[in-house]
C-alpha cells in the first residue's frame, strides 16, 4: 500500500491589491519545490490580494513565512488606502 503524504493549503490575505508586480513577488516567494500556487486574486477597491498555495506541511509553512517576511518588508500600511482600513494602523 502506498504511503499517503499529508497535504495542506494556505490562503493568506495581504494588504496589497493594486500593484501587480508586488503581488507577483509574493506569489514567487511562496512558490518553490513542493509548493504549488493554486490561485491568486487581486481586489483593487479593497486593496487586498489573496494567495492560495498547497504542499507538504513543512514546505507550506516555509512558504508562508517567506511571504510574510516579504510583505512586512514591502507593504507600507501607513500609506495603505482602500474601502476597508488597513490592519495594524494606529489611526
Amino acid at each position: 500500500m502506498p504511503t499517503i503524504q499529508p497535504l495542506v493549503e494556505c490562503v493568506p490575505n495581504f494588504s496589497e491589491g493594486r500593484d501587480a508586480a508586488a503581488v507577483a513577488a509574493l506569489a514567487r516567494a511562496a512558490e518553490g519545490e513542493g509548493v504549488v500556487i493554486l490561485d491568486h486574486e487581486m481586489d483593487a477597491s479593497h486593496n487586498r490580494c489573496v494567495l492560495t498555495f498547497a504542499g507538504s506541511p513543512q514546505k507550506v509553512g516555509n512558504a508562508a513565512v517567506a511571504c510574510a517576511k516579504l510583505a512586512v518588508a514591502t507593504i507600507d500600511l501607513n500609506r495603505h488606502a482602500g474601502s476597508t482600513r488597513g490592519w495594524g494602523r494606529s489611526t
